[in-house]
């Protein structure tokens, strides 16, 4: 009999909040985390906005002398994780430490203490680099900060799999329960790529949006005068747990993770195929390892970039895994408020889709004003919205080609 996995504690760090409960009511209330970008001198750059994190004190998370160890995703990854193991009311015994992992994907890492040390290094040479230099900076210390921080001596790994990276994060920790590898997991993504090799980049490709002039409005999913994602960055971490060890404990369960898909799309470096072809196929696999129907599907959390590509395609490929159910199942973009988060979002998005389920409310797409002809479903357009909610989906689809898709059902007992 497969095991049954169960979701018992979300933390959410993001643009619009600190903390879950924050972050959640903030996105019911269709509030924009978007800003003029604070963290470093926008002089000559097309894009100088972004969702940053706001009044963020990592001295509540994280001592003094580790600070200078550690880069802020992995910061953001150590408060997050501290709010879903509160809300779980998780505390790791020597009986559950070893039966208990972490996997925290993360897409870039440090850029943060990247850019920092190489300009110690221009300036003054190499002695002035930190010996801190790595573990701050390399993606899987997010994961192993938080396991010290916990005692969790589980599986502990990371993926590294650009905007996917914590759906698969998520994903992979819900197979590790499934075959009885763990009995828990603490797991999602961060990321803090705010800096000027991050948004000078994505700019330079012209993925990231320049409406520079009103930041609230700025990312705007599947409408049609969207012109470019907006960066963001913070945390969304989860726990997971085998049913019959969170039922023993007496823990609140949020949720059920029934489905977990993978595909690749084998098509270009950056843009998605222009017949869905991965993201159909990943949620027919997600659909396929829950034994559900599509019709049984009530949300979709979309990858909702707010890029003329990706919006349209993954509307075409909603259409072609739901068919006629498509036209009255509603998808919204939580990205219209929180920014993009690069391989942090599919963690926060996941978080989001659990606390949909849990309050039976759908967060809406902010900015939706023009809708584009191509993009004609259910946007659940500038308000949250009251809905009935037995399963719910959410999609990522990163760089490479790399499409995760994940699957929650309402948990009844």
């Amino acid at each position: 009999m497969t095991r049954r996995v169960v979701v018992t504690g979300v933390g959410l760090v993001s643009a619009v909040g600190v903390g879950t409960e924050e972050t959640w009511q903030n996105l019911l209330a269709g509030k924009s985390g978007v800003a003029p970008i604070t963290h470093f001198d926008t002089t000559g750059f097309s894009a100088t906005i972004a969702a940053e994190v706001k009044g963020f004190d990592p001295l509540q998370y994280v001592e003094k002398k580790d600070l200078k160890k550690m880069g802020l995703f992995i910061q953001f990854a150590l408060a997050a994780s501290q709010f879903a193991m509160e809300q779980a009311q998780l505390k790791l015994t020597p009986q559950l430490a070893d039966r208990t992992g972490v996997y925290i994907g993360s897409g870039i890492g440090g850029f943060d203490v990247i850019e920092r040390e190489h300009t110690a290094l221009m300036h003054g040479g190499p002695r002035k680099i930190s010996p801190f230099f790595i573990p701050a900076a390399i993606v899987n210390l997010a994961a192993g900060f938080v396991s010290i921080r916990w005692g969790a001596k589980g599986p502990n790994s990371a993926t590294c799999t650009a905007c996917s990276s914590s759906t698969h994060a998520v994903g992979d920790s819900f197979k590790l329960i499934q075959r009885c590898a763990a009995d828990a997991m603490i797991c999602g993504g961060a990321e803090a790529a705010i800096t000027p090799m991050g948004v000078g980049g994505f700019a330079a490709m012209r993925a990231l949006s320049t409406h520079n002039h009103e930041p609230a409005k700025a990312s705007r999913p599947f409408d049609r005068d969207r012109d470019g994602f907006v960066i963001g960055e913070g945390a969304g971490i989860l726990i997971l747990e085998e049913l019959g060890s969170a039922l023993k404990r007496g823990a609140p369960i949020l949720a059920e993770v029934v489905g977990y898909g993978m595909s690749g799309d084998a098509f270009h470096i950056t843009a998605p195929a222009e017949d869905a072809d991965g993201a159909v196929r990943v949620m027919q696999n997600t659909l396929a390892d829950a034994n559900i129907l599509p019709e049984q599907v009530g949300y979709i959390n979309a990858h909702g970039t707010s890029t003329p590509y990706n919006d349209r395609m993954e509307t075409l490929a909603i259409k072609k895994v739901f068919g006629t159910h498509a036209a009255k199942l509603p998808v919204s973009s939580t990205k219209s408020m929180t920014g993009h988060l690069l391989g942090g979002a599919g963690g926060l998005e996941a978080g989001i889709t659990v606390l949909a389920l849990r309050d039976q409310i759908l967060p809406p797409t902010i900015n939706l004003e023009n809708p584009d002809p191509e993009c004609d479903l259910d946007y659940v357009p500038n308000q949250s919205r009251r809905a009935p909610l037995e399963y719910a989906m959410s999609n990522s689809f990163g760089f490479g080609g790399t499409n995760a898709a994940l699957l929650f059902k309402r948990y009844q007992g």
